[in-house]
């Protein structure tokens, strides 16, 4: 495989300047031949990668395996209510006094 893209055209700039207006983008004449060469480029080194043979190679949505570090969501003891209400600066009722934030008028 060589290391640049092939030479032939596979967009051609009349089709560059239709994705450009699907793409409501403006560009003068000199963007829009340099944009065709840039797209033709990467569809060259598209194409390379479409000729290598995969077929020993398995389908993979990752390119490295991912681990799940989360235990296991498993039900265990909670605070009782006086437990966690006994570090609170103020408590009403069995429950946490917080300031007022929404004043109503």
């Amino acid at each position: 495989m060589s290391a640049a893209p092939t030479d032939r055209t596979i967009i051609t700039e009349a089709e560059t300047r239709h994705v450009a207006l699907l793409s409501r983008l403006e560009f003068e004449e000199p963007q829009l031949a340099r944009l065709t060469g840039e797209l033709n480029a990467i569809l060259g080194y598209v194409e390379q990668l479409r000729q290598l043979d995969t077929s020993g190679v398995p389908p993979t949505s990752h390119a490295l395996r991912q681990v799940n570090v989360l235990r296991e969501d498993e039900p265990r003891p909670s605070l009782t209510n006086a437990e966690a209400l006994a570090n609170a600066p103020e408590s009403e009722n069995g429950c946490f006094k917080v300031p007022k934030i929404i004043q109503e008028d």
